[in-house]
Order: structure tokens, then C-alpha cells, then sequence
């Protein structure tokens, strides 16, 4: 009896890691764009949490440089957490929120 359900468990296992990774494949081809300063700063990462493209409005170009990297920084913090946030969705429905306190790697 005991044989049989270690069999099944090891099925579910395999089972939910294959479709962990579909979604970490998933991940990596979606792309989360943000914005920052009204749009002066735009930012589009993975959902792999990978910087794939900077745009910078060009009147932003004649603004002082703290506030340039201030508006970059602000696009990437609200990129980042929203790609985490969409990963992390996507493994909860994956492994039925079993790993959401485990802070793994997406």
C-alpha cells in the first residue's frame, strides 16, 4: 500500500515539475513594460526579471541627472516587482500555493 502511494507521489512530483518549468519557459518570453516620470522613463523586462529594453524620452535629456536616475530607478523597482509578481502568480497556480513561502528562484 505504502509502495503505491510513494509511486503517485513521485508522479505528482514529476508531473508538477514538468510544468514548472512550461512556466519559467512562459516567463522568459513575457515582457512587462513600466513607465516612470509621466512616461520620460520606460522600461520592458522579463518575466525573468531580465532589463531588455531602456527608452528615454528626449526632452528628458536636458533634465538634471538626479532626476534621470531617479525616474530610470523608479521604472525598474515597478518593472521588477510586477514581474515578480506576475512569476509568482503563475507558479502559485502551478504548484497550488505550496511554494509561495519558500522564496524560490522563478
Amino acid at each position: 500500500m505504502f509502495k503505491g502511494n510513494m509511486g503517485n507521489l513521485m508522479k505528482q512530483a514529476r508531473d508538477m515539475q514538468k510544468k514548472m518549468a512550461t512556466v519559467q519557459d512562459e516567463l522568459k518570453n513575457l515582457i512587462v513594460e513600466e513607465s516612470a516620470g509621466n512616461g520620460m522613463v520606460t522600461i520592458k523586462i522579463s518575466g525573468d526579471q531580465e532589463l531588455k529594453e531602456l527608452i528615454l524620452d528626449p526632452e528628458l535629456l536636458i533634465e538634471d541627472k538626479d532626476l534621470i536616475e531617479d525616474l530610470i530607478l523608479t521604472a525598474l523597482n515597478k518593472g521588477i516587482a510586477k514581474s515578480k509578481d506576475i512569476s509568482s502568480q503563475k507558479m502559485n497556480a502551478v504548484t497550488g500555493g505550496m511554494m509561495s513561502g519558500l522564496n524560490l528562484p522563478t
